[in-house]
């Protein structure tokens, strides 16, 4: 399987063409070049996922590793180095085909939304290198080579995220982005570089072999602060995790990241850049299970929290890229809380399996969301639903293939959604009530604010439109992937999914607990409802009842304060008494010392440079003055 190389070497080939030659082209065939890339890595991934899962990937009932390329970059010490190579098994392989679709159709997509927009082949050849960069993430050997590409995905998404960038706010986002996950990933090289230093390796094969044998064993007895050393390294490890999935406190950046282009919104949060830190614990989840136990229950107590504080502030959201932002931050949390509640093995790693399961199908439903979004904002010309309302009339095809979405997210049998997250809910329900119970709020806070921001769109009250500017439905190019993508948010639940991934990929069968089933779908139908009877009409009870919550919904809607609480930390605390004494120390110590000594040389070369004044009598008098200065001291002393 040696051409799965292409499917990496191929996007950053169109990165580098586009990249440097793209301004030579028109336009439209640099996106044509592009798009035709991106398909032709898409027909290689799928089929490397039918050769791997219907081929050659299982032995004895079990799913094999398969390495088809790995070679030696840089050696520390006999048994310390970076490799680079390609990783094949059921969770890389999955991601290949989840990164690849929804990178294809957001390229045929922005072929239309991002007709005539200024810097068109700048936009394209930063999506072949966020795909170049998620792609080299998810094949990674070794969590070094993990890193690197996980840094790269950092440069990537700032880039798109600050595409428009004479826009003060694109250019504030994408420096937001950029800082905390920044700040976050500081962590993950420590954690790694601590695991390395014991196990002294970067192998995932080393790391996660028997059952984590060699970290458990490498790091026994060393505590720090009352915890293990395991616990430290896989705890900063996922603090990076959490910077790029946007976990509480770290999700700030996320829903300031709509300043970028619609289609790169799907691309970003969807499939690839907010699933890394959910990829990065599955990819450990041996090392997280048996080595730092403790760690995964504090990513499963993270999560919900996340999941549900993220839901209640979507809820009052008016921005319909913000209120898809924040759902995605929940729906994220919903996957880390899945393996912080999963165990090891059979029907015991059935959080795992689900926690895959829900990145899948949510990858698909979640991209169509966000490009209905772009069609509906590329129809009036505005983020806001006070804007909106009754579009179903001109846009029948957005207005029905977000409808999916919408069941889907929601958890409606028999749309994808509903399977995976039922596994969720079901892991849950057996490992930690507390977890259950705040996830199956969730549920229906999701159910309620997506078909809030459905109503609000496609429905309520009687708006017209203007006779020049009436709505209308969006370029084939734009509508076709949206078609695509929701008979993926139909179907893609029905796979079963435990026989190709579980945690010890062992395949195993699952079936619908319908006592949990039954609970979520009640739940997600009376959030619907309310949905329903506040929004479907225009309606002044919305109003209402926002104004009777008082402080709670206007700290909602303001984010609990969030932004403005960070922003109160970095200046008052980081920089006023971490960063000014730093500042001071380096100005009057650092460079005051450097100061001194140079003024010091240049006096004491001031001093002694006529000694080099190039006069051979002065020359001639040094060398006989020093001569009988030496015999005195031989004859007398």
């Amino acid at each position: 399987m040696a051409y799965s190389l292409l499917i990496i070497v191929t996007p950053f080939i169109l990165f580098l063409v586009l990249g440097l030659l793209g301004m030579k082209m028109k336009p439209v065939i640099a996106g044509i070049i592009g798009t035709l890339g991106m398909a032709f890595c898409a027909i290689l991934a799928y089929t490397v996922a039918y050769q791997y899962f219907f081929g050659i990937g299982k032995t004895n009932g079990e799913w094999l590793t398969q390495i088809p390329l790995n070679f030696e970059w840089l050696r520390f010490t006999e048994n310390l180095h970076i490799d680079l190579g390609i990783l094949l098994d059921p969770i890389s392989v999955m991601m290949l085909v989840v990164i690849t679709t929804v990178s294809l159709m957001v390229h045929i997509y922005s072929l239309g939304y991002m007709k005539g927009e200024t810097g068109f082949q700048r936009y394209f050849a930063f999506l072949s290198l966020f795909s170049f960069s998620m792609l080299g993430l998810v094949i990674a050997t070794n969590i070094f080579q993990m890193y690197i590409f996980w840094e790269l995905v950092g440069v990537s998404s700032y880039s798109l995220i600050g595409f428009y960038y004479t826009k003060p706010s694109a250019v504030a986002a994408s420096k937001k982005a950029f800082i905390v996950t920044r700040f976050a990933d500081l962590g993950f090289l420590i954690g790694i570089l601590i695991l390395s230093y014991y196990t002294k390796t970067f192998d995932f094969g080393l790391l996660t072999a028997d059952h984590a044998g060699l970290v458990t064993t490498s790091m026994a007895g060393g505590t720090f602060m009352g915890l293990s050393i395991a616990t430290w390294a896989m705890a900063l490890i996922f603090m990076g995790g959490a910077g790029k999935s946007a976990m509480f406190p770290l999700h700030i950046w996320l829903p300031d990241a709509m300043e970028g282009p619609t289609p790169v919104s799907a691309l970003i949060h969807a499939a690839t850049m907010v699933v890394a830190g959910v990829y990065l614990v599955a990819r450990l989840f041996p090392v997280y299970s048996f080595a730092a136990p403790d760690v995964l229950e504090m990513i499963a107590f993270i999560g919900a929290f996340t999941a549900l504080f993220a839901a209640v502030i979507a809820i009052t959201q008016t921005d319909i890229k913000r209120v898809l932002a924040f759902s995605t931050i929940s729906q994220i949390a919903y996957m880390l809380a899945a393996l912080g509640v999963s165990g090891y093995g059979d029907h015991e790693g059935l959080g795992y399996m689900a926690s895959m399961f829900h990145l899948f199908t949510h990858a698909f439903f979640k991209a169509l969301l966000f490009l209905g979004a772009g069609s509906v904002i590329h129809a009036v010309h505005s983020n806001e639903m006070d804007h909106m309302g009754n579009l179903h009339k001109y846009m029948k095809i957005t207005s029905w293939t977000f409808f999916i979405a919408c069941l889907a997210i929601a958890g409606i049998w028999p749309f994808s959604g509903f399977f995976s997250k039922d596994e969720i809910l079901a892991a849950a329900f057996h490992h930690n009530p507390i977890v259950f119970w705040t996830l199956w709020i969730v549920a229906g806070l999701t159910a309620f604010y997506m078909f809030r921001l459905y109503f609000r769109i496609f429905w309520n009250g009687k708006r017209e439109y203007n006779e020049h500017h009436k709505p209308h439905e969006s370029p084939w190019a734009m509508a076709l992937p949206l078609i695509i993508l929701a008979v993926f948010s139909v179907f893609s639940g029905l796979i079963p999914f435990a026989d190709f991934i579980s945690s010890d990929n062992i395949p195993f069968h699952t079936h619908i607990d319908w006592t949990v089933a039954g609970m979520s779908i009640a739940v997600a139908v009376i959030g619907i409802g309310i949905a329903f009877a506040l929004y479907f009409k225009d309606s002044k009870q919305p109003a209402k009842i926002a104004q009777s919550l008082g402080i709670f919904y206007k700290a909602a809607l303001h984010k609990f304060y969030l932004d403005e609480i960070w922003m109160w930390v970095t200046k008052t605390v980081i920089f006023r008494y971490i960063c000014e004494p730093i500042k001071w120390f380096d100005r009057h110590i650092i460079d005051g010392s450097m100061d001194g000594l140079a003024w010091t040389t240049q006096k004491v070369s001031t001093s002694i440079k006529g000694l080099q004044s190039g006069q051979v009598q002065f020359y001639a008098w040094v060398f006989v003055a020093g001569s009988i200065l030496i015999a005195v001291l031989v004859l007398f002393i």
